[in-house]
């Protein structure tokens, strides 16, 4: 019988890409797949908690609801915060809702938010 302590330990030192090479190797070898059937992750105790995990969101879009009582100033903003031209910002601003920022850090979209409420708008993060 194998020496199951060392067998272990040769696997924990493998790198990712030697893993993956093994799992690849054994699938063809045995005929197997690694992949768990998805009827079965169900049935097994504490495997729904690990398929609700959620990963953490870490792009965001700043989306104008609407541009309040001061448009101008709206529009201002929309350009300090964007390349748009006057035009431009002015369409984006008159057609709520609208994308200000899209795919932006936390921080950049809390800060893009807070400059555009302080002008008044209404501005949300998606």
């Amino acid at each position: 019988m194998a020496d199951l302590e060392k067998l272990y330990e040769e696997l924990s030192a493998l790198t990712l890409l030697e893993a993956a090479e093994l799992k690849k190797l054994l699938e063809e070898r045995w005929g197997v797949s690694a992949a768990a059937p998805i009827a079965f992750a169900g049935m097994v105790p504490g495997a729904a908690g690990a398929q609700e995990e959620v990963e953490e969101q870490t792009e965001f879009n700043v989306v104008l609801k609407d541009h309040g009582a001061k448009k101008i100033q709206v529009i201002k903003a929309v350009r300090a915060l964007t390349s748009l031209g006057l035009k431009e910002a002015k369409g984006v601003v008159e057609d709520v809702p609208s994308i200000i920022l899209e795919a932006v850090s936390k921080e950049a979209a809390a800060e893009a938010k807070a400059t555009l409420e302080a002008e008044g708008a209404v501005v949300e993060i998606k």
